[in-house]
């Protein structure tokens, strides 16, 4: 079953290991927006969170589980009843539910429970057979496998399959591994353990040391039918496989690795600004596939290369990955048709009242820059994302700044439809300008993140600014764009504490998550 077919399973888990990188902490919403996107793209299965784990956890998965069109929606569970009942209630109105769960069997993580291996070995057997007689799809990890010793490896998958896991996944949960030990691995379980012929085998690769996408393939080439990904490659330390690079590495190279995806490429780029957006965590320039520089030519020689065979240095094109090859030059007389055509392209389909709010955005930007991207378009489009509350509001700023005066920042912020004024000094202009929000709503939110990059080139170019902050556990993200630094950092940081507001009010029900260590 596990070699006899050429296809693919693409499992997503950005929603679950991937929101584990710390400060990566999506909203419900931004949660229910990703696994639509990743279900339109044709994401095999998507992990949608840890119910145990809080009960905003809970209500994210249980309610992707309702939503889910035609991927399979899973939960992760740890070895123990309560974990997988609770994950069981979760996906239980998917069409096709999933339960994941997970014991770390190399000796390092056998020690953490003080188990033996006969008592180890006997838990799998009992949660595994609980899973399986609550659904009927059963995803079976041992955690750090490739840290576990071989014999014992091949004894506890075997239990686990007579138990009823129908996916058996080998993790790489440090990184461990190089791409001839990924394959190897997997052709060796899938000759030696009984059964093995009888469930899929998937792979869980961590980047530790870079490979985690070379790790993957090698696994397929051994005889894995199931990746494990995320979007951008989010995920705790250095990340997950990005599910980016996979999925175009077995379609461009498909001539070496005659293996399919049920990938629509072409919504790669808009899911990848999505999760950057919502997550926090910016796509980095010279990124495989989604950074910025990856369709770019500044070489002379590679520039006229170019303009005569576009094969010359691309391998693919940017269109298989929904990035548009060129701009649609927009400016002040551009009209609502154009721009909404334009957003259509991008990935962004907007109600009319949210056209409106952008369109006005648009025309105040065109009126200071000479030419408007494709990215100043994607940074309005997401700048103008409805904010989980609107207690506060940058309504005025100036800032006075340089050599000779002090740095200072004039505020108006409008808190609770109230205007409130104050002038605060500040280690530079940013930093007054926060030390005057904080001194008009006083907080103690600490200051995790402060990113900024431009969207686009030139001194024009608008700044999209990323402002994490923490308090008591609860970890929010702001961001803004604006030509100015200072008013994009001010509205990141007002909007990073609008999601903390929220937060504070919904304390002790849903949001505050409770910490967790385990995972695969």
């Amino acid at each position: 079953m596990t070699t006899a077919t050429n296809r693919v399973k693409i499992f997503d888990t950005t929603l679950r290991d991937g929101e584990q990188s710390p400060g990566a902490t999506m909203t419900h919403d931004e949660k229910l927006e990703i696994a639509e996107l990743l279900d339109q793209m044709g994401v095999d299965i998507i992990e949608a969170g840890f119910p145990i784990a809080s009960e905003g956890d809970f209500r994210a998965v249980s309610e992707i589980a309702q939503r889910s069109q035609n991927a399979s929606i899973c939960g992760l569970a740890r070895a123990n009843f309560k974990d997988i009942d609770r994950c069981a209630e979760a996906v239980r109105h998917a069409a096709k539910p999933r339960i994941h769960t997970f014991i770390g069997t190399s000796p390092l993580h056998r020690a953490i429970p003080n188990l033996t291996q006969d008592e180890m070995a006997q838990r799998i057997h009992e949660t595994v057979t609980h899973a399986r007689n609550l659904v009927d799809d059963v995803q079976w990890s041992p955690m750090d496998a490739t840290r576990t010793e071989w014999d014992y490896l091949c004894r506890v998958i075997e239990i686990a399959i007579k138990a009823g896991a129908t996916t058996i996944n080998i993790p790489d949960t440090v990184g461990y591994t190089a791409p001839r030990e990924s394959a190897d691995l997997i052709r060796r379980l899938i000759e030696t353990v009984p059964g093995a012929d009888d469930v899929i085998f998937a792979t869980h690769c961590h980047n530790d040391l870079g490979m985690a996408t070379a790790n993957a393939l090698a696994a397929v080439e051994g005889g894995a039918r199931q990746i494990e990904c995320t979007i951008n490659g989010l995920g705790e330390r250095a990340g997950n496989t990005a599910l980016e690079e996979v999925v175009m590495a077995l379609k461009v190279r498909n001539d070496i690795m005659p293996y399919t995806t049920g990938i629509d490429t072409t919504k790669i780029m808009n899911i990848s600004r999505r999760v950057a957006s919502a997550s926090g965590f910016s796509v980095q320039y010279n990124k495989a596939i989604v950074g910025k520089n990856a369709f770019a030519h500044e070489s002379g020689i590679h520039q006229d290369g170019m303009l005569k065979n576009a094969e010359t240095f691309e391998i693919m094109r940017p269109a298989d990955v929904g990035l548009a090859g060129t701009s649609l030059p927009l400016g002040k007389h551009s009209g609502r048709a154009a721009l909404r055509a334009k957003l259509n392209d991008l990935g962004y389909d907007v109600a009319d009242n949210e056209l409106m709010d952008i369109f006005v955005r648009f025309k105040e930007l065109a009126d200071r820059k000479k030419e408007v991207y494709d990215e100043d378009i994607v940074a309005l489009a997401q700048a103008g994302a409805a904010p989980e509350s609107n207690r506060l509001k940058v309504k005025f700023l100036r800032v006075i700044c340089g050599t000779e005066a002090p740095q200072s920042a004039d505020l108006i912020l409008t808190v609770d439809g109230v205007d409130q004024q104050v002038t605060s000094q500040g280690d530079g202009p940013v930093d007054a300008t926060f030390n005057a929000v904080k001194a008009l709503f006083p907080h103690g939110a600490r200051l995790q993140l402060y990113q900024v990059h431009a969207v686009t080139e030139g001194t024009d170019a608008q700044a999209t600014v990323t402002v994490r902050l923490e308090e008591d556990g609860r970890v929010v993200t702001g961001q803004a764009a604006d030509t100015d630094t200072v008013v994009a950092s001010a509205k990141a940081y007002v909007g990073a504490l609008n999601r903390l507001i929220v937060r504070r009010e919904k304390s002790g029900k849903d949001t505050k998550e409770v910490s967790y260590k385990d995972t695969v």
